[in-house]
């Protein structure tokens, strides 16, 4: 009997491999995020993860808040809760001009009585600032800005920042309060904005606002999708080692892996940070990040602390605003883009014009409602600047400069009301301002589409990226992503692909895909065609408002594809009112028998639903079905559950008992609701009368309160483990 328990490891080892993994993992992801030098596959570090994962679930007393795993977010919370800064957040004083700016270095001058006084002058970076607090080289909580005082606690979503270390490692100081900025980097914001037009969801207007709009979630699994990043810039409480100038708090960020606001010049006189300024004004456009300033510090801290501040500011800082560069060019065309997903996305065609650091010749026009409300028309004198010096955007029209001949854009008439590229007809559906080509076959779409249907979070389909997938359709091979089930290993091995500049410079031959990696791509396929499970399938098809969360959750609720295609439940859900704006609490109040009788959770709501039942309806839905049973693929659920109405719960312990779950728990919330959930009870987001059980964490707040006060009982996890008797 005692050889049965030989393989279980001892908890101690359980403990150093928890331990173990992850200081890798944070190695890997300090390696992947700062440096750029990752030196594993991201199949090795999700093996690693995935383990991590395991050992949490099964010693959830080890639970540990700056694990890895905790960037993927948490549970969504009811609501912000508010900190006092440890040190008062103030802000600091702008100035527009080099006068302004010679005048605060003459108030420099006379309050400290020296002529050349050392400064840093750094990139003021267009973003949110955030206050981090590690106290033992652990991140105790994240705080914003607020009013200065107190802020969010807004830790639960920094957590999910992939650049920033949640553990410090040795040498940390006993308390260490970061202050900088929280920004989403200018390639990734384009990448993300480009995403939501082609799903024809509302782009973001500038990186900030979508960065501010991202950290007010409550659910920071929604958080962990958007990429955010940070930089520090300043230092609050501290309790370590004496650091006498910013020299030497750069040098501590350095040491302890903590991002920083780089570049940063030097100067003692007026001259030299004027010069600065100068350089910084031509360098920061070719910056990872917005910047709309430079901010000018007294480097020393016995100065500074000699200067002091006023009641919003400190008297040794300050920070000169950049003009917005804005250039009037003419709009000589609008052309139309067709996407990934069939947007049509019209595109105002400039004569060129040098605007922030770049020649712009484009601009999006996004859709058409954006043409009315700004009246665009062909021939107009426009306005460009770079949204968030980033992106070409048409900020108006110069209506006294519009030519008599100037033309209205309709975009639907425009191109006839079908699809430039393909010809086929095109739709703009309920509530939504984007028309859409919804022909499975478009062209335009093709290379988009098999790009993404082969990619890692969908089929993973080893060896097709986007130059393979450019040649399967130029070569007339593939119109479709599932025409890539039909190709044979001659026809890939001989698919000649287009000449490569070598890192000598030189440019090297066409070659053929070859043998190799035509047989690489085909065991892809066999795997994806026998083994993927539906919600990767269904996320691959890039059906809009369809993501990796929806798509789990549809393979929760429907066994196979084609259950899926004919599902009575999609319908339901997309005939309810939407409720998306709507809190957490409100949706379960609401109380629709749908949602009551299935449980779906916040990631499939009725867009998604009506999205999914246009899909297949159409064109593109219908050749896929059909697609489907001619190649023999029939993807399958492997986390499909039955509606809980069809359960028996009769012998379960629980059955007719509501509980409310609230607080800090070893475990996620989510995790503790299916359990109660399993044992025949029911979960409900706020405390009334008929709450029986309230499961309270630390720092479980109002719930608790208001459970005391109705005579409700309270557990926490000891008490469930012996209601249930676990």
């Amino acid at each position: 009997m005692d050889d049965l328990f030989d393989n279980i490891p001892a908890p101690t080892d359980s403990t150093s491999r928890l331990k173990e993994l992850r200081e890798e993992i944070n190695k890997h992801d300090r390696l992947y995020y700062q440096e750029a030098l990752p030196t594993i596959s991201d199949a090795e570090y999700d093996v690693l993860f995935r383990e991590l994962e395991e050992l949490e679930k099964k010693h959830p007393e080890l639970h540990d808040p700056n694990s890895p795993t905790q960037r993927v977010g948490g549970a969504p919370l009811d609501s912000f809760s508010q900190r006092e800064h440890l040190i008062p957040m103030l802000s600091i004083d702008d100035v527009f001009s080099h006068e302004e700016i010679g005048e605060f270095f003459a108030r420099l001058q006379r309050n400290l009585g020296i002529e050349r006084i050392p400064v840093t002058i750094e990139p003021k970076i267009d973003g949110v600032a955030v206050s981090l607090i590690y106290r033992n080289g652990s991140l105790d909580y994240a705080v914003t800005r607020g009013d200065g005082t107190r802020g969010d606690d807004i830790t639960q979503n920094v957590r999910t920042i992939g650049r920033l270390p949640l553990s410090l490692g040795p040498g940390a100081p006993e308390l260490l309060e970061v202050r900088g900025e929280i920004f989403m980097p200018n390639a990734a914001f384009a990448k993300m904005n480009e995403e939501r037009d082609e799903a024809g969801l509302q782009t973001f207007v500038n990186p900030r606002n979508a960065t501010a709009g991202t950290l007010k979630s409550l659910d920071s699994r929604e958080v962990a999708k958007r990429p955010l990043d940070f930089l520090a810039h300043g230092l609050g409480a501290y309790d370590g080692p004496a650091l006498d100038s910013e020299v030497e708090f750069h040098k501590l960020l350095d040491t302890l892996g903590i991002p920083r606001n780089q570049p940063i010049w030097k100067g003692d006189s007026l001259s030299e940070i004027i010069q600065a300024i100068e350089e910084l004004d031509i360098k920061r456009h070719g910056l990872a990040y917005g910047t709309d300033g430079a901010v000018v510090k007294v480097l020393d801290r016995p100065s500074r602390e000699a200067l002091g501040a006023t009641s919003r500011a400190p008297r040794w800082a300050a920070a000169f605003k950049y003009p917005p560069e804005q250039k009037e060019t003419r709009l000589k065309d609008i052309t139309i883009q067709v996407g990934r997903t069939g947007v049509l996305t019209p595109v105002a065609e400039l004569d060129p014009v040098f605007v922030s650091g770049t020649t712009v010749s484009r601009a999006t026009l996004h859709n058409q409602d954006e043409i009315s409300r700004k009246d665009i028309r062909i021939g107009d004198t426009v306005v460009i600047e770079k949204a968030g010096e980033i992106i070409p955007a048409v900020v108006k029209v110069v209506t006294a400069k519009r030519p008599a001949d100037a033309q209205p854009f309709i975009l639907a008439d425009f191109v006839n009301h079908t699809c430039p590229s393909c010809g086929g007809p095109i739709q703009q559906a309920d509530g939504l301002v984007a028309w859409r080509c919804g022909n499975f076959a478009c062209p335009a779409q093709a290379v988009t589409g098999i790009t993404h249907f082969s990619s890692r979070k969908a089929l993973d389909i080893d060896g097709v990226g986007e130059s393979v997938a450019i040649k399967l359709v130029q070569n007339e091979m593939v119109k479709t992503p599932l025409d890539l089930f039909t190709l044979t290993e001659e026809q890939l091995a001989n698919m000649e692909m287009d000449a490569a500049i070598l890192q000598s410079g030189d440019i090297s031959k066409p070659r053929r895909l070859g043998e190799k990696k035509a047989a690489t791509i085909l065991t892809s396929l066999e795997k994806a065609k026998t083994q993927m499970p539906l919600n990767r399938w269904i996320y691959s098809m890039g059906i809009p408002h369809c993501g990796e969360s929806s798509a789990k959750e549809l393979s929760r609720l429907h066994e196979t594809i084609f259950d899926l295609a004919d599902s009575q439940l999609l319908k339901d859900l997309a005939d309810l009112p939407n409720y998306e704006s709507l809190s957490i609490s409100k949706r379960k109040k609401e109380n629709h028998p749908v949602l009551k009788d299935y449980e779906i959770d916040d990631s499939l709501g009725p867009v998604a639903a009506q999205s999914l039942v246009n899909f297949f309806k159409s064109d593109a839905g219908l050749h896929v079905v059909e697609r489907l049973r001619e190649l023999g693929i029939n993807p399958k659920s492997d986390n499909y559950a039955p509606k809980p109405s069809e359960v028996d719960t009769s012998d379960l312990p629980l059955v007719g008992k509501t509980f409310v779950i609230t607080g800090t728990l070893s475990k996620p919330r989510p995790e503790f609701k299916k359990l109660v959930e399993s044992k025949g009870a029911k979960v409900s987001g706020s405390v009334s009368k008929n709450t029986d059980y309230l499961l309270a964490g630390e720092a479980a707040g109002s719930k608790l309160d208001k459970a005391n006060t109705l005579g409700v009982t309270v557990l926490d996890e000891e008490g469930l483990e012996k209601l249930i008797g676990a």
